[in-house]
């Protein structure tokens, strides 16, 4: 799944002097778009207690996928004043009106979600009418945005970025009895206040505002979750959404590997020098022979190896010191922090190698696994350390990168979350060669170090030698 329909082709940018380090000229550095970039979104409208939330949680579980995620509007309506926020809490401040959301900012976060990147989405109290102070909600990476709310489909900004739109009928009373419910339970309110409110602002809105919505909507959907007929229909079409981005992901990424086919290797890409030591280590790592405990002692070996030769990756700065015979050196420092970021479930193998040469490592952790049936990969789970972006190096752990579809992805995540892209060097023990020329194409600035090159397509068969499944 990908953004557009030229998501992997040369980005167009004005040709600056010089030839990158794979060959080809600047004006020619190929893009590449995650399968996140250019998500779906389905927008949900109706009236308040409508059911308009229990659909989107039927559609999310009818779907069974980990990257759709529901997106309330009401997360984004404005602070109060202490004026306006006393009449809030007495039932007589319009919270209903298109004026009580701020649309502005919720078309800046659907545009950064759009564009692949990651947003920070507030967090609104409905007890302090406020949106609470350094407090937000990162989301990354969603495929499909459920966005729901009464105004959903009201502003044409947000309408133009919908690729379903949705409107949930439901009788009033069966409105006014949910919404008595709901504010009682969750937002702290009394069955009169909830009352006063309804025909004072609810129903008025409804009328002007809400209703309205019906005739920009792709479908109506009345009885809302009851409606299991609408909900096949929504998830059968998001499903085919997905295939449909998921086949051009699939297109694009191949074409990379026929456009880059001729490149020359990049000279960033760093591999172990051709010693005895490391073919010896490489004949018992291959030999199916070999037991598990010498695999996996070897293993660490070659690790600890390769973190070193990436440590040789590092800025450095000079640095004078004193000896123990009083003779001033003159040497170097390395400059600032360095991280890892580990791929799994592959690169918590190296974890063992990476400690015993820096102890103190942070480590950040990403799950990028491939589709048994498609082969694409996909983005599972992320947890990195929160000042990741300020670090002078970060290395990127993965044992094997044969086709450079989850190194992309890696590295893509990484780049999202403000690491400089000559910051980041990419660890792995066996790379293939058409792998490296599509990581080096889309990202000339990063720097690889690798201790073989294997096949494009050799199948990932480290990581289940070592942990023996």
């Amino acid at each position: 799944m990908a953004g557009g329909k030229e998501s992997i082709t040369a980005d167009g940018t004005a040709p600056a002097p010089g030839v990158v380090a794979n060959g080809t000229t600047e004006s020619h550095k190929f893009h590449y778009s995650p399968p996140w970039a250019d998500m779906s979104i389905i927008g949900i409208a109706g009236s308040s207690g409508s059911g308009k939330t229990s659909l989107a949680i039927e559609i999310v579980r009818s779907l069974d996928l980990p990257w759709v995620i529901i997106l309330s509007i009401d997360a984004f309506y404005k602070s109060l004043t202490p004026e306006q926020n006393a009449l809030a809490h007495a039932n007589e401040y319009d919270l209903d009106s298109p004026e009580s959301i701020d649309f502005d900012l919720l078309c800046e976060k659907l545009g950064e979600l759009k564009q692949g990147k990651k947003a920070e989405i507030p967090v609104y109290s409905f007890s302090q009418h406020q949106r609470l102070n350094n407090k937000t909600i990162s989301i990354y990476s969603p495929h499909v945005v459920i966005l729901e709310g009464i105004l959903a489909l009201n502003d044409p900004r947000v309408l133009a970025m919908l690729d379903m739109k949705i409107f949930v009928e439901a009788d009033a009373d069966v409105c006014l009895s949910r919404r008595i419910v709901r504010d009682v339970r969750e937002r702290g309110r009394t069955i009169e206040g909830t009352i006063k409110q309804w025909f004072a602002f609810v129903k008025p809105v409804f009328q002007k505002y809400v209703e309205p919505q019906r005739e920009v909507a792709d479908l109506i959907v009345p009885r809302g979750m009851q409606n299991k007929m609408a909900i096949a229909m929504i998830v059968n079409q998001t499903r085919q959404m997905l295939k449909d981005k998921s086949l051009r992901h699939q297109a694009e990424l191949e074409q990379l590997g026929e456009d880059v086919e001729s490149f020359e290797l990049s000279d960033k890409v760093n591999m172990l020098e051709d010693s005895r030591q490391i073919a010896g280590i490489a004949t018992i790592l291959r030999n199916m022979a070999t037991t598990d405990e010498d695999f996996i002692f070897y293993f660490n070996r070659l690790t600890a190896i390769l973190i070193g030769k990436a440590l040789d990756c590092r800025n450095y700065e000079a640095r004078k010191v004193v000896t123990p015979t009083k003779v001033a050196y003159n040497g170097i420092k390395a400059a600032g922090k360095v991280s890892a970021v580990v791929v799994l479930r592959g690169g918590s193998a190296m974890e063992t190698g990476l400690k015993r040469t820096i102890p103190d490592c942070q480590t950040s952790r990403l799950l990028i696994q491939s589709n048994l049936r498609t082969g694409e990969p996909e983005l599972h789970y992320l947890k990195l350390v929160p000042d990741l972006a300020e670090h002078e190096t970060v290395m990127l752990l993965d044992p094997q990168m044969p086709s450079g579809g989850a190194a992309l992805m890696a590295v893509k995540v990484l780049t999202d979350h403000g690491v400089a892209e000559d910051r980041i060097v990419f660890v792995t023990c066996l790379a293939g060669k058409r792998g490296l020329k599509r990581l080096m194409s889309v990202f000339p600035q990063i720097k690889v170090v690798a201790a073989g090159i294997v096949g494009d397509y050799e199948k990932r068969w480290m990581e289940d030698r070592y942990f023996g499944c």
